[in-house]
């Protein structure tokens, strides 16, 4: 009788586990495509008619235009919908597609919070949910999925502090929160991520300083944490960063001089510290050491001393703002080496002496802007000859003497304002060949 018993007995959990694995086979052959039917069932807006003629059930999933099926398990490896115009929402079922690799929805109108089963996406290496109306803090879960190399949750409207569980994700290559409203400070745990190359924090509400152990993020070419409330200084050490190819730190509360050091970062491109409350001078040496410098733009702040002759080597720079600080003494005719530049704003300094023929040499500038200084002479007739000049700006100082007529070789100029010196006799008829000119 026992032997007859444990014979059911084991008949029946052999008979349950077949049952079971074949329901199983039959999810995994299906779950997708539920999946995605429900991601359908929970769009609101569909402008282009994309789901009504793209996926069909009675199609495999594989075939439906923007999904992608792996060729080893053929379950849904990739999935974008972006640039589609959506309204919707992301069904809790979505975190069934436990195969995903790939997820790009950026530049729709989902809203809502992410769903707590995303965490199930633990294959997911790419995320794009950027231009969208998320809302809702940014879940700590993201901390689970270990393959992420790509998080893009810009231009949304998170809010919360950022989570340490980030901290988790050592493949992670770039993270994007601009564009949201994000409060608290940043993780000093980011610093651990060694595979870091992009940490965009542009435009939300962070406060405090920026940590110093984000210095150990050693692959970081792009560091964007402008528009926020930081205050403190600029880390000393950040010439650690010697794979820096982009600083932005606009727009905040930061106060100090400027590290020598980030002078010393030889493949940086872009340096942009406008509008906080920087003091100090700048290196004789600037750029010595900046063979690949393009903006420069130091605007804005509580900067003195004199310009650097050093400039002329940065001689890829196409940006130079340092207008509204504290600088004086003359603008150096060396200037006119900088044949790559397309903006040079000067003005709101101390700035004294002429304004040097050099600039004349400046064949591809755009907009040149030194109002509100001390600058004397005249205008020198080489600037007429830059022909790309769309804007001058000279008010506020005191230049003297007449026009040349050569202004009307600036055909394309949009913007002169000249109001406020001391110059002398007629208008330039030939100003009259100026038709783009609006102010």
């Amino acid at each position: 009788m026992e032997k007859a018993f444990a014979y059911f007995l084991s008949t029946l959990l052999l008979l349950h586990y077949v049952v079971a694995t074949l329901a199983v086979t039959h999810t995994n052959i299906t779950t997708d495509q539920l999946a995605l039917l429900s991601l359908k069932s929970q769009i609101i807006s569909d402008p282009y008619h994309f789901f009504d003629e793209n996926w069909f059930p009675t199609t495999s999933v594989c075939h439906w235009e923007g999904v992608t099926c792996g060729s080893r398990h053929h379950r849904v490896k990739s999935l974008n919908l972006s640039n589609m115009a959506l309204t919707g929402r992301i069904p809790q079922d979505f975190g069934n597609l436990t195969f995903l690799v790939s997820l790009d929805l950026g530049n729709n109108n989902f809203y809502g919070k992410l769903p707590q089963e995303m965490a199930r996406l633990r294959r997911l290496r790419f995320l794009d949910l950027s231009i969208n109306n998320f809302i809702g803090e940014v879940p700590s879960w993201f901390g689970v999925l270990h393959q992420l190399q790509v998080v893009t949750l810009w231009n949304n409207s998170f809010i919360g502090s950022i989570p340490s569980s980030f901290s988790n994700l050592s493949k992670l290559e770039t993270l994007s929160f601009r564009f949201n409203s994000l409060e608290g400070q940043i993780p000093k745990e980011i610093g651990n991520l060694k595979n870091l190359r992009k940490l965009d924090l542009t435009r939300n509400k962070l406060v405090g300083s920026i940590p110093f152990t984000l210095l150990n993020a050693s692959r970081l070419e792009i560091l964007k944490i402008s528009r926020n409330f930081l205050q403190g200084n600029i880390p000393e050490g950040i010439s650690s960063l010697h794979n820096m190819k982009f600083l932005g730190i606009e727009d905040n509360q930061l106060t100090g001089s400027i590290p020598l050091s980030v002078f010393n970062i030889s493949r940086i491109e872009v340096i942009a510290f406008t509008n906080n409350s920087l003091s100090g001078s700048l290196p004789n040496g600037l750029c010595n050491g900046l063979p690949l410098l393009k903006q420069l733009d130091l605007s804005w702040n509580k900067l003195r001393g004199q310009m650097p002759t050093s400039l002329s080597n940065c001689s890829e720079l196409q940006i130079l703002s340092l207008s509204y600080n504290e600088f004086d003494g003359p603008i150096h005719n060396e200037i006119g080496s900088l044949r790559n530049l397309q903006l040079l704003y000067l003005g709101g300094n101390h700035f004294t002496g002429i304004i040097p023929q050099g600039i004349g040499n400046l064949g591809n500038l755009l907009e040149l802007t030194m109002e509100k200084n001390q600058i004397t002479g005249s205008v020198p007739i080489s600037i007429f000859n830059i022909s790309s000049l769309q804007r001058l700006d000279l008010w506020r100082n005191n230049l003297n003497g007449s026009l040349s007529q050569e202004i009307g070789n600036l055909t394309k100029m949009q913007v002169i304002d000249i109001q406020k010196n001391k110059f002398t006799g007629e208008i330039p008829k030939e100003i009259s060949n100026l038709v783009d000119l609006e102010v």
